[in-house]
């Protein structure tokens, strides 16, 4: 069988949730209205398809630029290059270390 190249390939484990994590997204998480500006973590929810980005994307930091549909527009480093990444609220949290942190 040959080596698999798809899109989630290698996300078993980087994914993977905890057993209190599974189930149904809570509304707060869907409902949240992110501000132009404002610093969140990238965290792809495995059980919601859309809107997910890549797995190189996981753990990142960005911040919100607009928004664009139901998705928001985040703007995230990846070495030295400004990536901008379309992803829907399901996937991000608000960065509770403060702002532009």
């Amino acid at each position: 069988m040959r080596k698999s190249k798809g899109y989630r390939a290698k996300t078993r484990d980087l994914l993977k949730l905890t057993p209190r994590e599974r189930g149904k997204t809570t509304l707060s998480k869907l409902l949240y209205n992110y501000k132009e500006g404002e610093t969140v973590v990238v965290e792809i929810n495995p059980s919601v398809h859309k809107g997910m980005p890549h797995r190189r994307f996981q753990g990142r930091k960005g911040v919100i630029i607009t928004k664009r549909g139901r998705s928001y527009v985040v703007h995230t480093q990846e070495d030295s290059v400004i990536k901008e990444i379309i992803v829907r609220p399901e996937h991000l949290t608000p960065n509770s270390s403060g702002p532009g942190n």
